[in-house]
């Protein structure tokens, strides 16, 4: 009789235990880069193991992938690109991984900037740097999810709403932190061209030495006609990126008698000891670096 209660209950247990041990393994995801990475991990949360090719102060523009790259696309249930042509290398790489999945553009629905580079027209990838288009990219993201992994939809897309009303909080305050700067004033220079959505969306010029792409570098014709605009317009500091070299912007303020600020981030998030660890934590930022160095222009 004893024998049988525990067969009983061995199998009871079996039969109850087994599709939690069945569910509990997450989506496998390959997110291209930093930022994309943790707008996959605000949505999947613990129902999702999200990989990124391009980690804190990476550049996404002259990465190259590794064989280990390879293994994890080979891996993965989904892979989520920016798309705009910011990973010029990705679909490469999927093609060589292997990889049988599905591969999510996170920007699709996104109204692309057109933009001038030395008489070309070109589409600028850095569509994030417009808090009401990563509204868009959490909406893909969690339909993706939701497709991949059908039972853990309703979680996906109450961690979407959740997190989009965050967004909707940050975009508010961004325009109001911005609104707070006379427009005379509202100019900033960095690194290179990745803020052009920011400037249409919250009433900022950027100006930079380096146009859409880290991989171009500047004549020394370009240099020279920011350092002349930045003496006549009075602006008294310049940011360099996290993932890029320093030197460049370094020497344009020296030559033009300006300050150089703290990193800010354009293309990549920081590592878990910086400022910028999530994107609504680089977004707050940036804001607080620019303001402060608009309030200086002009004086």
């Amino acid at each position: 009789m004893k024998k049988n209660i525990l067969l009983c209950l061995f199998f009871f247990s079996s039969f109850v235990l087994a599709p939690v041990f069945a569910e509990a393994k997450p989506l496998s995801v390959v997110a291209t880069f930093s930022i994309l990475g943790d707008l996959v991990k605000q949505v999947g949360g613990d129902d999702v193991d999200v990989k990124t090719l391009v980690g804190p102060d990476g550049d996404a523009h002259a990465y190259k992938p590794t064989p280990k790259d390879s293994k994890a696309l080979a891996e993965a249930d989904l892979v989520i690109e920016n798309g705009l042509g910011f990973e010029g290398w990705v679909s490469r790489l999927v093609s060589a991984s292997g990889f049988k999945g599905s591969v999510i553009i996170a920007s699709k629905g996104v109204v692309p900037r057109q933009m001038d580079e030395e008489g070309k027209q070109i589409i600028d990838p850095h569509a994030w740097q417009d808090v009401s288009n990563t509204r868009i990219y959490i909406k893909n993201i969690a339909s993706a999810l939701g497709k991949a992994l059908p039972e853990k939809a309703g979680a996906f897309n109450a961690r979407a709403k959740a997190y989009d009303a965050e967004l909707e909080k940050l975009d508010a305050w961004v325009k109001s932190e911005i609104g707070q700067i006379p427009e005379g004033h509202r100019k900033i220079i960095t690194s290179h061209d990745a803020f052009g959505y920011f400037a249409a969306a919250y009433g900022v010029a950027f100006i930079s030495p380096q146009g859409i792409s880290t991989e171009v570098e500047p004549t020394a014709r370009q240099v020279a006609k920011l350092i002349g605009q930045m003496k006549a317009e009075k602006i008294k500091r310049v940011f360099f990126e996290s993932m890029a070299s320093p030197k460049l912007i370094s020497q344009l303020a020296k030559d033009a008698g300006a300050s150089v600020g703290k990193p800010v981030y354009s293309d990549a998030l920081s590592d878990a000891d910086g400022s910028a660890e999530t994107y609504i934590d680089m977004f707050r930022t940036n804001v607080e670096q620019f303001k402060e160095a608009m309030l200086l222009n002009g004086k």
